[in-house]
């Protein structure tokens, strides 16, 4: 019964979750139909901040999928997804500039993305190991088990704290980068923010909900422990 109890922890986390998806794609959908005063397309706003900040050694692509931009820094490339890549709205300038974010964030040797970027390997492989090791140890009674599975998935609680400041972070820069070079007018700012803010937050729910599950597993593993 106790250990039934424990999920109750997990409730406000699968809330905030659906909540921040929600959240991200009615407010992507909103200002997707919200086109710039300016005119230009994701692809030239993220090639205009790059060249503006030297970066000439980063290339912007086109990649499948909805929302599935990202900044890859293995290859130097920024991925931008059909509708931010070609778009004109604001939607598509803040996801754009956020990506761009990221590289100038590789460029400047931004901490906490080195940071991250170290967490990545080991967060891997707690993201894979760490419940089916979790689940053979409640399934055992073994606290050895379960406590091994934890110590997994305390690298997957960590990843997702550090990966907090470099997502605001990246929106902050984009913010600045679309201002700074004219690519939105004052009264566009808004809606850019709300974007990116939306954005924000499925990160701050995956936050919560890695830290929520943490301490039911150590509960769990506490409950173990005096059986």
């Amino acid at each position: 019964m106790l250990m039934d109890l424990t999920l109750l922890l997990l409730i406000p986390a699968i809330v905030l979750s659906i909540y921040a998806q929600a959240k991200v794609t009615t407010t992507f959908n909103k200002y997707l139909k919200v086109g710039s005063a300016r005119g230009a397309n994701g692809a030239m706003v993220a090639q205009r901040i790059l060249a503006n900040n030297g970066m000439y050694d980063v290339k912007v692509e086109m990649t499948p999928g909805k929302l599935s931009d990202h900044y890859d820094p293995k290859s130097k490339t920024v991925r931008l997804s059909p509708e931010v890549y070609s778009g004109t709205s604001l939607a598509s300038l803040g996801v754009a500039a956020h990506e761009v974010g990221h590289a100038i964030q590789h460029n400047n040797g931004y901490f906490p993305l080195e940071l991250r970027s170290t967490f990545v390997p080991v967060a891997q492989i707690g993201s894979t190991l760490s419940f089916p090791i979790i689940i053979l140890g409640l399934i055992l009674g073994s606290s050895s088990f379960l406590n091994i599975g934890i110590y997994l998935f305390t690298a997957v609680v960590l990843f997702q704290i550090v990966t907090l400041p470099v997502e605001f972070n990246a929106s902050s820069r984009a913010i600045g980068q679309l201002q700074a070079h004219g690519f939105i007018a004052p009264q566009e700012v808004t809606g850019v923010q709300k974007v990116l803010k939306a954005a924000a937050l499925t990160y701050v729910a995956a936050a919560i909900a890695a830290i929520l599950n943490l301490v039911r597993l150590l509960i769990l593993s506490r409950i173990l422990g005096e059986d």
